[in-house]
């Protein structure tokens, strides 16, 4: 009596570790392959295959520069760093692809009024620095319009010369300060107006319309009228209905 067997099922949970998969696993199965071959020259034309087709699943490393070299520090990683074959590029140290960015450095600068933005103060400590009067005063006056159109666009609301010249004159801590009767630009807010694109283009499509537009085609419909009923053939037709209508016994 023959001895019944249990099926082996092959599940991914069962399997090892997908190093890479982006390049699946048959790929890792190649290169665990080379590596047990027993000769260096085996191992690098087997190595080299393996290579084109990496560089063929993933057509996008094309638009990589040296991504020969990616190729091939990807073959190193999926084999755990154990190959052992002649590679065009140096091997690469686990210690370096695996060391981790230094974080960034976020700026903390407070800003006093976050509708003029940071931009405004640093161009207010520039001014400060410009001795000419009449330059420095440009300055001014540029700065404190340029505050006025940003606080319109963020409160979606008017504002008044006096409080710009007042936002002007705490930020600056007092040192920057407008000539008197010095008028600001005027700045309103406008919300965007919606367009409708379908009665545009039906309107554009009645102007195109050769049947409409057409100056022949709308004389001819004008002329047009009743069918013409003093057609001889008709009258004909309609005279020999009428005699079979009258030779019909009673």
């Amino acid at each position: 009596m023959a001895q019944e067997t249990t099926p082996i099922f092959d599940y991914n949970s069962t399997r090892g570790k997908l190093i890479l998969s982006e390049y699946g696993r048959n790929v890792q199965n190649m290169v665990a392959y080379i590596v047990k071959l027993p000769t260096r020259e085996e191992r690098n034309r087997y190595a080299q295959v393996v290579i084109d087709l990496m560089g063929f699943l993933n057509p996008h490393l094309r638009d990589v520069a040296d991504f020969k070299h990616k190729l091939w520090d990807h073959l190193y990683i999926i084999s755990n760093y154990s190959i052992d074959v002649d590679a065009p590029y140096p091997k690469p140290e686990p210690e370096v692809l695996a060391a981790k960015p230094d974080p960034l450095k976020y700026p903390h600068q407070r800003i006093r009024y976050k509708h003029y933005g940071k931009t405004i103060e640093l161009m207010m400590e520039k001014a400060k620095s410009i001795e000419e009067p009449v330059r420095k005063q440009h300055m001014i006056q540029s700065i404190a319009n340029f505050m006025k159109m940003a606080y319109v666009q963020w409160n979606k609301d008017s504002v008044t010369d006096e409080s710009i010249i007042a936002d002007l004159h705490e930020l600056s801590k007092g040192e920057l300060k407008l000539e008197d009767n010095i008028n600001l630009n005027k700045v309103e807010y406008r919300a965007p107006v919606p367009t409708n694109n379908n009665n545009r283009h039906r309107t554009n499509n009645q102007n195109n319309n050769p049947r409409s537009s057409n100056p022949r085609t709308n004389q001819s419909n004008q002329n047009a009228g009743p069918r013409n009923n003093n057609n001889p053939r008709n009258n004909q037709n309609n005279q020999n209905r009428n005699n079979q209508n009258r030779q019909r016994p009673q």
